[in-house]
C-alpha cells in the first residue's frame, strides 16, 4: 500500500484596519465587546489555536497543543504586524510553532508566506504584483527567520504572470481550489485530460510549466471536505473531522502515495465556529496517535513524492467566486446580503481607483528619479523601513538606495511618496470588494486609503 498523508492548511488573515492618518485602529462598534475586529478574532481564534484543549469524554483536559505546529498555515503580514504589537503572546506562539514544526516535518516549517496586503493578483498591474510578492517574502523572512517554500495568493486568485513571479522569486508551490484546474497529463505523455468543473484528483502534487520556462508546483485542495469544514458543521466534532479526512483516501490508489489536504480560512477554527480550534486539535491528536495516515506539510510532501503529473490552470480564477475574479470588479451576482442586493458599485469604484493609481505613476517616477533612486526598486525595498522605523535603519535605507545625500526635507518627501504608494496598494485589499454594502467598514477603509493617497499627492 502506498503511504498516506494528511495536510490541513489554514489561511489566517484580516485586512489592514488602521486609519491611514493615525496608523492606529479606531474603535469598531460592530466588534463589541472588543475594541475592533482584530482584537475579537484574535481572542476567538488566533490565540486559542496556540494552546488548544484536548478533552476526554468527561470534558477533562488531557492535553494542550499548539495547532500551528501540526498544520500548514499562512498569516497575513499586516495581521502579524498588528499581533506583534497587540497580541505578543499569540504572535510568539506562531513563530515558535514554525520552529517546532521543522523538527516534526523533516526540516520543513508549517508557515508559508502571503502576498502582502491580500491584493487580487490577476487584477493588479505588474509593478504591484512584484511589490506584493517581494514585500510578502521580506516580511516572512523578518518574522520567521527563513525563506518560505510556499506563498498564498489572495483568494487563491491566479494567473500565469503571478505564478511566474512566484517561481522567479524561489517559491516552490501555491495552493488552489479544484475548480481552478483546467487540464492535466502525466509527465512525458502527450495527451491532456480535461478536469474542468473540479474533476481533478487532489491527492497528488502537480507541476505547472510557465511560458517563461520556469515551473511551480500546485496543490488543488479537496473541495467537498473544505466546504464542510467551512460551512457544513464538520467542526462540531473532532472525531467526525478525522473520519472525514480518512474517508478521502481511495483504494484505487493502493500503490500510490496519497495526500489528503484541505484549505480553508483559518478563522473557521474558533471564530466562525465556536470551539472549532478544539475540533481541529482533537482530529490532529487522533491522527497522530493512530497509524492510518501521517501528518505532513506541502514542502515535506514534495520531497517525499515529487509531482509526476502536470496541470494547466483556468486563468483569472479564484476559490470564492464562481465567476473567476469578477467578485472584485463587477456586479457578478455573488452576494452576502440576500435577494435584492447587488454590487453595481464595484466597477465604478475600481475604475476610479485605477485612474488614481495610474495618474500618479509618472509624477512618482519623476520625483524619485530627481531624488536619485530607482522608483520601483526603492518601493520594493521600502518594506525594510516598514518593519523597522528606527532612525538608524531609515538612514541606512537612504544611503543604500539613493545616489546622493538627501536633505531633511527631501527625506520627508521620500517617505511621503512611499507611504502614498503603500496606501495606493492598500486601497485594493480584497475584503473591500467582497461584501455587498459599499458603506460597510471594508469598502470605507479602501476609500480612506484612497483619500490618504490623494491628500499626499496634493501636498
Amino acid at each position: 500500500m502506498g503511504k498516506r498523508y494528511i495536510c490541513i492548511h489554514g489561511h489566517f488573515y484580516q485586512p489592514p484596519r488602521e486609519n491611514p492618518w493615525l496608523e492606529a485602529i479606531e474603535k469598531q462598534d460592530s466588534a463589541d465587546p472588543f475594541h475592533d475586529w482584530n482584537e475579537r478574532i484574535c481572542a476567538e481564534c488566533y490565540h486559542p489555536n496556540s494552546a488548544s484543549r484536548i478533552v476526554d469524554e468527561k470534558q477533562h483536559i488531557i492535553d494542550l497543543i499548539n495547532n500551528y505546529t501540526m498544520i500548514s498555515f499562512n498569516f497575513g503580514p499586516t495581521l502579524l504586524s498588528w499581533m506583534e504589537q497587540n497580541a505578543p503572546q499569540a504572535y510568539e506562539a506562531i513563530q515558535q510553532a514554525d520552529k517546532d514544526s521543522q523538527a516534526r516535518f523533516s526540516g520543513h516549517g508549517s508557515a508559508i508566506a502571503q502576498v502582502y496586503n491580500h491584493m487580487i493578483m490577476p487584477l493588479a498591474n505588474r509593478a504591484d504584483k512584484l511589490t506584493q510578492v517581494k514585500w510578502g517574502l521580506k516580511d516572512f523572512v523578518h518574522r520567521f527567520g527563513r525563506m518560505p517554500e510556499g506563498m498564498w495568493l489572495a483568494e487563491a486568485a491566479v494567473d500565469l504572470e503571478s505564478l511566474d513571479i512566484l517561481a522567479e522569486h524561489g517559491i516552490r508551490y501555491t495552493i488552489l481550489a479544484p475548480r481552478q484546474a483546467a487540464r492535466i497529463r502525466k509527465l512525458g505523455e502527450h495527451e491532456w485530460h480535461d478536469v474542468s468543473g473540479a474533476k481533478i484528483d487532489p491527492r497528488r502534487a502537480y507541476v505547472c510549466r510557465l511560458p517563461s520556462g520556469r515551473s511551480i508546483n500546485l496543490f488543488f485542495y479537496d473541495g467537498p471536505v473544505a466546504q464542510d469544514i467551512a460551512f457544513g458543521g464538520l467542526l462540531k466534532d473532532g472525531n467526525r473531522l478525522a473520519d472525514r479526512l480518512y474517508g478521502v483516501f481511495g483504494d484505487d490508489h493502493h500503490h500510490e502515495t496519497q495526500l489528503v489536504h484541505v484549505a480553508t480560512d483559518g478563522e473557521s477554527y474558533g471564530h466562525h465556529h465556536r470551539f472549532g480550534d478544539m475540533a481541529l486539535a482533537f482530529a490532529l491528536y487522533r491522527i497522530e496517535q493512530e497509524d492510518k495516515a501521517e501528518l505532513t506539510v506541502y514542502g515535506e510532501f514534495l520531497d517525499k513524492s515529487p509531482a509526476e503529473w502536470e496541470a494547466e490552470i483556468h486563468e483569472n480564477s479564484s476559490w470564492s467566486c464562481a465567476h473567476g475574479v469578477e467578485r472584485w470588479r463587477s456586479d457578478c451576482g455573488c452576494n452576502t446580503g440576500g435577494p435584492g442586493w447587488h454590487q453595481k458599485w464595484r466597477e465604478p469604484l475600481r475604475e476610479a481607483l485605477d485612474f488614481l493609481r495610474d495618474s500618479l505613476q509618472k509624477p512618482y517616477e519623476q520625483a524619485m528619479v530627481d531624488l536619485g533612486a530607482d522608483p520601483w526598486g526603492v518601493r520594493d525595498e521600502y518594506i525594510s523601513v516598514m518593519l523597522d522605523r528606527s532612525e538608524k535603519n531609515a538612514e541606512h535605507f537612504f544611503k543604500t538606495h539613493f545616489s546622493r545625500k538627501l536633505k531633511k526635507d527631501e527625506k520627508v518627501r521620500v517617505f511621503k511618496l512611499l507611504e502614498m504608494q503603500k496606501n495606493a496598494m492598500f486601497m485594493y485589499t480584497s475584503c473591500g470588494w467582497f461584501f455587498d454594502e459599499i458603506s460597510g467598514i471594508e469598502p470605507v477603509q479602501l476609500m480612506n486609503y484612497a483619500a490618504g493617497v490623494m491628500q499626499t499627492a496634493h501636498n
